[in-house]
């Protein structure tokens, strides 16, 4: 006699379950739907994208179309909205009253220096805070964040002293050694070490008998590279357009670009349409660092955020 046992579907389902649960079957992601996604801009970012591009450009389009205009048209009540046709006569002028060529030579060599010292300087300070170990780091940090909450004005007459009894007075030595090194660069600097740089890369050197140089130039500095790319640039702008401390250090004789910009609009009457002929010469140099090197330093920015 046979017996036959038959299951029941909720039987057949625990079943199905029990043994399916060896399987290999698809887990559910644990990301919702749709993370990572892009996110299509919508017509209120593209408008809103706008205003801001134009807002930003307008004022480097007005100083174009004061320069190539007179000075009786640039102070008329309704104010030209189109570039004219004295623009080659007014560079010409601001180039010829102001000494910009000279101004232009002393300027980039000013810029130069301080954005290669504080790259250098701030780079290895920022390391030394970052991932060395010695006595007092947090106090010497703490006075170095210090320094930022103290306005430069109070520095400056103590500090024209010093230069003076130098003899670095008039001199482009006066403007670039006390700004070697700034502060924000240091903390710029030691933040960005401290995520970017593991430890392990520093054992790793000093294992393959690397000295401390070593480990800087091999290690470090490859590391910092994006973060070095963002703080160079904002020193060099804030160099190249730098005018309180050279207007008080150096003579007309011996000026940096905005202080030779000064003297157009020094005279009783100036004329507009020529000083806004100089700001457009001044401002031409950063447009085209800024277009050679903007690329590398987005893409610098990108890959330093990207954790590998």
């Amino acid at each position: 006699m046979t017996t036959t046992h038959t299951v029941t579907a909720p039987d057949r389902r625990r079943v199905s379950k029990t043994a399916g649960s060896h399987d290999e079957s698809p887990r559910r992601s644990r990301f919702k739907q749709g993370a990572g996604r892009q996110h299509h801009a919508g017509p209120f970012a593209y408008v809103a994208l706008a205003v801001v591009g134009l807002g930003s450009l307008f004022p480097l389009y007005w100083t174009l179309v004061a320069a190539s205009r007179t000075q009786d048209e640039v102070l008329d009540t309704t104010p030209p909205l189109l570039p004219g046709g004295n623009l080659f006569n007014n560079l010409r002028a601001a180039w010829e009253q102001a000494s910009l060529g000279k101004a232009i030579v002393n300027t980039v060599i000013v810029s130069s220096s301080i954005t290669l010292a504080t790259l250098f300087f701030c780079t290895l300070a920022g390391y030394a805070f970052a991932k060395m170990r010695f006595k007092g780091r947090g106090a010497l940090m703490t006075t170095v964040i210090a320094t930022l909450t103290i306005p430069p004005q109070l520095s400056v007459v103590p500090l024209f002293i010093l230069m003076s009894d130098i003899g670095w007075g008039g001199q482009l030595e006066s403007v670039i050694f006390p700004t070697l090194v700034s502060a924000f660069g240091v903390f710029f600097m030691r933040q960005y070490l401290l995520e970017a740089l593991p430890y392990e890369l520093i054992e790793a050197g000093r294992v393959d008998g690397a000295n401390n140089l070593r480990i800087v130039w091999s290690i470090v500095l490859p590391v910092a590279r994006p973060a070095m790319m963002v703080l160079g640039m904002l020193t060099f702008v804030q160099s190249w357009n730098d005018f309180f401390w050279p207007y008080l250090a150096l003579n007309q004789q011996n000026p940096t670009l905005q202080v030779a910009l000064g003297q157009l609009s020094a005279s009783y009457v100036p004329d507009q349409s020529i000083v806004m002929a100089g700001a457009l010469i001044s401002t031409l140099p950063l447009l085209v660092v800024f277009v050679i090197f903007g690329k590398q330093i987005v893409g610098g920015i990108m890959s330093g955020a990207v954790k590998g």
